[in-house]
């Protein structure tokens, strides 16, 4: 779910809270800096604030609005523009937290910037998804058990099969000559993965697709009607995975997958109960299932477009670890978070409210251009390469080894 050319799953988290918005444009003078597609209903407060400050009030200054923030065909420069704003900008509820040090900042302070259920994007779900929305120390009870499931040793264990899952797929549209790279490509890849992974039937793999999507991409005309989808698809999920746990309850050691080792882990001494378990193969099925495809997708149209780029990893392979560092860097396929304030701060600078909801934009601290003087630009052979692609802190991604292997 990157900045260029970002999936919907994202567009929604940059929406804010609900996600959802669409709107015409506002006002906008020659000159002035370039247009910022938000939703419409969140009003832009002022842009600046010098320690100290009042907080922001209404009404929003002058700047163009349009469908979400993602959709430019170049968003590197909003972000740029948005850093050029101050350390933080409002709009509506919500403070975006532009810098590379202020985005770390909320990252790595789980105590000031909360991601309990109610400051998380709206994903249908009625309990909190573990380990996403969970505080430490809670968090962390969860994380020793699900870490060492994901660490380098047990990822590369699944490389012969994921190298040989590429070649089937790759053999099915190479006498072509051409593909639907999304559909032919990068939909069933890490789907087949995560399916075997997991241990659950591919035949329900388009049952699975179809759920995911009523989560990320909810459809209908209205906010609320996408609310109603969205609900709707969670509660199929919940059902869903509610059956898997009571057919398996008392046969999981019949079941050699992720799920099975998972149901046998003890948190405090207790075993995962049927709801704990349901709400992590939640998160799993959307994560397993949209933000490799996003960032598949969002990888390869760079290529495409940059042909001298591609040709680059076609002439000497070993810059392909490094490339893909660095398109996680450049695209960042998750380009922001959402946390909320536990208590009055400020984050360089400008004022925080215990309660707002913060919006750590992770794609504008990827091109940071203060931190980075060439932030803006690819360059496959970057190393290091400390970017901010899976987060970072205590929540940062638990399956980021298993994105770099896919």
């Amino acid at each position: 779910m990157g900045e260029n050319g970002a999936t919907d799953a994202a567009r929604r988290t940059l929406g804010g809270a609900e996600r959802d918005g669409a709107g015409g444009l506002a006002g906008h003078h020659a000159g002035d800096a370039p247009p910022v597609d938000l939703p419409v209903d969140m009003a832009l407060g002022p842009d600046q604030h010098q320690a100290g400050d009042a907080p922001p009030v209404d009404p929003p200054v002058d700047v163009a609005l349009g469908p979400d923030l993602a959709s430019l065909a170049d968003p590197r420069a909003t972000s740029r523009w948005l850093r050029q704003q101050g350390a933080v900008v409002r709009f509506g509820q919500l403070a975006l937290v532009t810098p590379r040090k202020g985005v770390e900042e909320v990252l790595h302070d789980p105590v000031t910037f909360s991601s309990r259920a109610e400051a998380v994007v709206q994903l249908g779900n009625h309990r909190p998804l573990i380990p996403l929305q969970i505080d430490p120390p809670k968090h962390v009870k969860y994380r020793r058990i699900l870490d060492p499931l994901f660490a380098p040793r047990q990822v590369a264990k699944l490389e012969p099969e994921v190298t040989s899952l590429v070649g089937s797929l790759i053999d099915r549209f190479a006498g072509k000559g051409s593909c639907d790279f999304h559909e032919e490509f990068a939909v069933p890849l890490p789907c087949k993965v995560f399916l075997d992974l997991v241990g659950l039937p591919m035949e329900d793999l388009d049952l699975f697709l179809d759920l995911k999507e009523g989560i990320i991409r909810a459809p209908g005309a209205t906010p609320e009607e996408q609310e109603a989808a969205r609900q709707a698809a969670a509660s199929r999920i919940y059902s869903y995975f509610d059956a898997v746990v009571s057919e398996r309850s008392g046969r999981w050691a019949e079941y050699p997958d992720l799920l099975s080792r998972i149901a046998s882990s003890h948190v405090d001494g207790e075993p995962l109960t049927s709801e704990e378990l349901v709400d992590i193969a939640f998160l799993f099925l959307l994560a397993g299932l949209d933000t490799i495809t996003d960032s598949l997708d969002c990888f390869f149209a760079y290529l495409a477009e940059h042909p001298e780029q591609r040709q680059q990893m076609v002439d000497d392979p070993s810059i392909i670890p490094s490339g893909i560092e660095e398109l996680l860097r450049y695209e960042s396929p998750v380009p922001a978070v959402v946390r909320v304030a536990t208590r009055d701060t400020e984050i360089g600078g400008c004022p925080v409210q215990a309660g707002e909801q913060v919006m750590a934009l992770i794609g504008s601290a990827n091109t940071d251009e203060a931190v980075q003087p060439d932030a803006g630009m690819v360059d496959l052979r970057r190393n290091p390469n400390a970017h901010l692609a899976f987060g970072g802190g205590v929540h940062r991604c638990l399956g980021s080894h298993l994105a770099r292997l896919e």
